[in-house]
């Protein structure tokens, strides 16, 4: 590897290091003194970086907080795309979830947090709404390539791109509410095959 490469490599690992840090020190605030409440400089100065820095990475305090719903949902789009070339759109979207919330396994306390304080936040509600719409165009490109059936307007594949995400939203709100012991990944499932009869 020569001297250049690995500098790159090390710069990268630090921009990753840099943003991760920044959204962890969002959501450690947000919870602490909820969203609203929050400051794009108290970001930067609970990560130790400079407001420069902050804005180098994240456009508003709402994209630093949902940083780690992109990475999530870049993990399922993977795992979707992976998925057996044989297999339809539905059963794909479908298995890839299954696999996803299965490895998930123990979420993360803080993801949880996050999530429920989501559903108190107006702002943070439209910049959530604002990244599912972008991701349900690229789901939907990838429905359409495994479809064999004719949609020219492309409508089915962007309705069941939507249909996908609203339950995998659904579910979580349900599972939000419900008893400690209910299971997520299950909740998926029954969501999935309930939303899924049209599309199967």
């Amino acid at each position: 590897m020569s001297t250049t490469t690995a500098e790159v490599g090390l710069r990268e690992r630090k921009k990753v290091a840099t943003r991760q840090a920044l959204h962890e020190a969002a959501v450690r605030l947000a919870i602490a003194h909820g969203a609203d409440k929050i400051t794009v400089e108290a970001i930067a100065d609970e990560a130790g970086v400079s407001r420069r820095t902050f804005s180098n990475y994240f456009a508003s305090k709402e994209e630093a907080l949902l940083h780690g719903d992109h990475q999530r949902i870049a993990v399922l789009i993977g795992m979707i795309a992976a998925r057996p070339a044989g297999e339809g759109p539905w059963q794909a979207l479908t298995e890839a979830a299954r696999e996803f919330y299965r490895q998930v396994g123990e979420l993360d306390p803080a993801w949880v947090a996050q999530t429920r304080m989501l559903r108190s936040q107006p702002a943070l509600l439209t910049q959530q709404l604002n990244t599912f719409a972008a991701v349900e165009r690229e789901l939907a490109a990838a429905v359409a390539a495994r479809s064999d059936q004719p949609d020219p307007s492309g409508v089915r594949a962007r309705l069941t791109a939507a249909t996908f995400m609203t339950s995998l939203r659904v579910a979580v709100h349900i599972w939000l509410d419900a008893p400690a012991d209910t299971s997520l990944p299950d909740l998926v499932d029954r969501a999935l095959a309930e939303a899924g009869r049209g599309f199967a």
